[in-house]
């Protein structure tokens, strides 16, 4: 059993993102009876969806979790859907600021293919509090939870807090309305609930 899990590169000037260091503290981890396949995305809505294809057909995984980051959110989120909407309050890595455009010419709404309030249910179990989510934002990560939804494998978009080892996060209220929402959560708490994610998602295509 392979499952991709990807997180997103810093961006903004901030020298962590939550996703990262969370994907990069499970990985260390492991997750017993799963292979784990690593991708790192650009904050970018040109290439984070080429780079993700990519990463796809490189490690043919059984199911996709994608992870980023929320600055408004307390607790963990993952995504019941993608909206075929983006409107970016802030530049992308690359400069680009779409506003209020589609990102095709398909559905309103991307459901994600793998069971998320079984994710939900999995996380809350592994003692991180989480909600399901129905809105994944207007930027780069609601790309990506559109992107999810179209693979050939089961997948989901999961949103972590964005938990700064000091400080808190200069970026990340672009998924939301207010940034810099305290949480008591820690890099070890959102590592903790991607691998009951990813527990969750093995069971659901095993």
């Amino acid at each position: 059993m392979r499952i991709l899990v990807t997180a997103f590169e810093p961006f903004g000037g901030d020298a962590e993102n939550a996703s990262r260091e969370a994907v990069l503290l499970l990985t260390e981890r492991g997750v017993p009876g799963v292979e784990l396949a690593l991708g790192i995305l650009p904050v970018t809505f040109s290439t984070a969806p080429q780079r993700l294809r990519a990463l796809v057909d490189e490690h043919d995984p059984d199911a996709v979790l994608a992870v980023g980051e929320a600055g408004g959110r307390a607790v963990v989120t993952p995504e019941r859907q993608g909206r075929n909407r983006i409107d970016a309050r802030i530049p992308d890595e690359l400069g680009d600021q779409p506003r209020v455009v589609a990102v095709d010419d398909g559905p309103a709404l991307r459901p994600a293919t793998l069971d998320v309030d079984a994710l939900v249910a999995a996380i809350r179990g592994a003692g991180v509090p989480a909600e399901a989510s129905d809105d994944a934002g207007g930027f780069v990560c609601n790309r990506i939870a559109v992107e999810v939804a179209g693979l050939p494998v089961p997948a989901a978009f999961v949103h972590v807090p964005a938990v700064r080892s000091v400080g808190i996060a200069g970026v990340g209220g672009e998924t939301d309305a207010v940034a810099g929402v305290a949480t008591a959560l820690t890099f070890d708490d959102l590592a903790t609930a991607l691998g009951a994610c990813v527990a969750s998602a093995a069971a659901q295509v095993a």
